[in-house]
């Protein structure tokens, strides 16, 4: 950030200074107008395209410039103060002036929990907002998940058709106020209305019944998380297999009782965003919310509505006890589809799922989900990134030509750039059903909307199969091929602003490859926008293709016909009809082969019968990394040879050893950690470079991420994982957007593609 020195204030009675940043919507300008009238300064503040505009003109110019980034809102984030002198015109008294138009360089910032000063006013009998369920004023409420186009303003959010009633109007005009020129102002008297009381929300509840409501990001699903019975319902219902859900409490302070909760998590839990935060459980809720797992995530209230439903619970008592009542907290949606965000689309989609459905009459426009964080290595990390963080920007090194970025099939994201600022959507999904792509095309239209980009090329993944690569080959604009796993790399290289070359340490499930085989465990040289493949984990086989992704027991037997021991996949796996005619399918040379990490964590968990049948999307590695109490080494448990990492030798000695699951758990975990902590030091030897970007969802495996990054420091290296993005799909997209930029700098771009 630049800012002016007193001696440029000094010399001039007039300035005109132009903000950047996130100061649209969070009282800037009633935060300048107050600063300016402190300061007995003339002059106006306004939204521009830009970010906000000030003119001052006084005797106490300087030290308004002075105090200007000092004391800003909670929700403004200031990013650049340019300054010029101007002309005084002895004018006098400060205004706020009415919004300037052109073309978009500011921002939207994210959807913010209720206040404590709004939730004091929230249960204040004397307040006009007494138990009013949209109660917010400029330090939180909605902002993106309402505003269709920038500058920010009421005709330009989902607020426009409620008129603002008399008392409103005069908290909106009264500079003195925390509601001064707050674009989502309303009250009971002119604002939206909820279809149903929150009292019949409650009493539902209370009798195990499953609640739709309209959240600020899409409809969510709640239950009460102690009964077992309506929670296995809900599953049933949603057709959501194991897959865990999420818990919302009213405080930190009930968490306590249902996870272990320390000063960070603490802090996560209270971040104005509000995100699901991973928290390991004491399990005092029913076994069907997070089966299996270790840790459960946890959340506290976002909205008003969601503090008046756990206050009508408060009331009831009940079967909630002294902890208060948890709630399970899911995305209302049926099982793979978006988030429902319209209201009669929920009404139709619910309809079989919730018992009651809450709705109200201020529409979403743009849905986002809740975000979910883990503490990793040290420091929270994005399992997923939506609401309350999304569309806060991540900061290049350097400035880059706008560039669209369209991720991959699952957990997908897209990315905009806009000069040295990345903007990357909320998570959107798996590109599996025709209403996710529709999502998928409707994020990439508000996104290029609100930023008021243009992109002179999309960027994607190398398959050609993917529901985003067809999307990129229907706009007519050069096209940017990236491959998977680079652009995992790339994107922690770009968001960490890594100069040079650096190691890439990829691990996760799948990533089409520049061969066009299944890689997924990779060592990789990235130099600028171009990469080369140093190594790999040692190829095992997929019999049955696809199918063993989803079925953990084949790769299990394909790791026993690697170590030689085929012949016993048969009573190994005597439980599963197929096992018999799988030594056959191994033996032959056309067999899908893969370099996947995912996929030699699902063969280690059902090698240990930990999970032979995966019902969602790494449900194996979870459980069995949930069974990790301290991860061990098996010595000489690794090779690497010509860049190819094997972990047969520990392979072998899993199947080999009559280990409970406990114990081989934390020796794979282990081992696998000092194995790669190994090859990338030896890569590191021999190419002279010591930074290493590490990527991919088996990162997201706390003790593994925790001993890679651990050994690698040990070993001398600067170990990077990315801090404001997921580790995994989610974060896929900016690698492309930046290695897709650093293509069009270096080569030059014509209508027609590069030169």
């Amino acid at each position: 950030m630049s800012a002016p020195g007193q001696t440029l204030a000094a010399k001039h009675t007039r300035l005109r200074l132009r903000v950047r940043g996130a100061v649209q919507g969070v009282g800037f300008r009633p935060y300048v107008h107050g600063l300016a009238t402190r300061y007995r300064l003339g002059g106006f503040v306004a939204n521009d395209a830009d970010g906000v505009v000030i003119e001052v003109e006084g005797e106490e110019v300087a030290e308004f410039v002075e105090a200007l980034p000092q004391q800003t809102p909670p929700l403004a984030r200031i990013d650049d103060i340019a300054v010029e002198p101007m002309v005084a015109d002895s004018c006098t008294g400060f205004r706020i002036a009415e919004s300037v138009g052109g073309r978009v360089t500011t921002r939207i910032v994210p959807d913010a929990a209720t206040c404590a000063a709004c939730l004091a006013e929230l249960f204040d009998p004397t307040s006009r907002f007494h138990l009013y369920p949209f109660v917010n004023c400029t330090h939180c409420g909605p902002r993106f998940t309402i505003a269709e186009r920038l500058p920010y303003d009421r005709a330009t959010t989902a607020m426009k058709r409620f008129p603002m009633c008399e008392a409103c109007r005069a908290d909106y005009e009264d500079p003195s106020g925390r509601r001064f020129h707050a674009e989502a102002i309303s009250c009971a008297r002119c604002g939206p209305r909820l279809s149903h009381g929150v009292d019949e929300v409650a009493a539902a509840l209370a009798e195990g019944k499953i609640v739709a409501i309209k959240g600020l990001g899409g409809y969510q699903l709640l239950c009460d998380c102690s009964r077992d019975d309506v929670v296995q319902r809900l599953r049933a219902r949603k057709q959501r297999d194991g897959k865990p859900f999420a818990v919302m409490l009213a405080s930190a302070d009930a968490a306590a009782d249902l996870a272990e909760i320390d000063a960070p998590a603490r802090a996560l839990l209270e971040q104005v965003a509000r995100p699901i935060v991973l928290l390991r459980s004491r399990h005092h809720v029913a076994p069907s919310v997070a089966p299996g797992l270790a840790k459960i995530g946890v959340m506290l209230p976002v909205a008003p509505l969601h503090h008046l439903i756990f206050h009508a619970l408060a009331a009831r008592g009940g079967a909630a006890g002294e902890r208060g009542w948890a709630l399970v907290c899911t995305s209302a949606n049926p099982s793979g589809e978006p988030l429902l965000t319209d209201n009669d689309e929920a009404l139709a989609a619910l309809a079989d799922i919730a018992d009651l459905i809450v709705t109200h009459d201020r529409d979403i426009v743009i849905r986002a989900d809740d975000s979910v964080v883990a503490m990793v290595a040290g420091g929270p990390r994005f399992i997923r990134r939506a609401r309350g963080y999304v569309p806060e920007p991540i900061r290049l090194a350097r400035s880059m030509p706008p560039i669209l970025a369209v991720g991959a099939h699952l957990k997908a994201t897209v990315t905009v750039t806009r000069g040295d600022e990345a903007f990357v959507s909320q998570h959107i999904g798996d590109l599996d059903t025709a209403q996710a792509v529709r999502f998928f095309e409707e994020t990439i239209r508000h996104l290029t909307s609100i930023l008021d980009v243009e992109p002179v090329a999309i960027a994607h993944d190398m398959h050609p199969d993917m529901a985003s690569t067809r999307f990129a080959q229907g706009r007519g604009l050069p096209m940017v091929p990236v491959q998977h796993h680079h652009a995992h790399a790339a994107s922690v290289i770009a968001e960490h602003g890594v100069a040079g070359p650096a190691l890439g340490l990829v691990l996760d499930g799948y990533g089409y490859g520049s061969d066009g085989g299944a890689w997924g465990g990779e060592l990789l040289l990235c130099d600028g926008a171009g990469f080369r493949r140093l190594g790999h984990l040692a190829p095992l086989k997929m019999p049955g293709g696809d199918r063993a992704a989803r079925e953990p027991w084949r790769m299990a037997a394909a790791l026993l016909h690697d170590i030689g021991r085929g012949g016993d996949i048969a009573s190994c796996f005597a439980g599963q009809p197929q096992a018999r005619h799988l030594p056959m399918l191994l033996d032959r040379a056309d067999t899908p082969v893969t370099t996947s990490a995912g996929r030699l964590f699902d063969a280690v968990a059902g090698l240990l019968g930990v999970s032979m049948v995966q019902s969602y999307e790494g449900e194996a590695a979870m459980k069995l990394e949930a069974l990790v109490r301290e991860p061990a080494v098996l010595a000489r448990g690794w090779t690497v040879i010509e860049g190819v990492l094997s972990l047969r030798p520990l392979l072998a000695h899993l199947a080999a050893r009559d280990l409970d699951a406990v114990e081989a758990a934390g020796l794979f975990h282990g081992t696998l950690a000092a194995a790669c902590v190994d090859w990338v030091a030896d890569a590191s030897r021999a190419t002279g470079i010591g930074t290493v970007v590490l990527s991919g969802g088996c990162f997201l495996n706390a003790h593994l991420a925790e001993q890679i990054v651990r050994g690698c420091r040990a070993a001398g290296l600067d170990a990077l994982l990315p801090r404001q993005l997921p580790v995994n799909d989610g974060g896929l997209s900016l690698g492309q957007a930046w290695v897709a930029g650093l293509q069009i700098t270096q080569q030059g771009l014509t209508s027609g593609g590069f030169v």
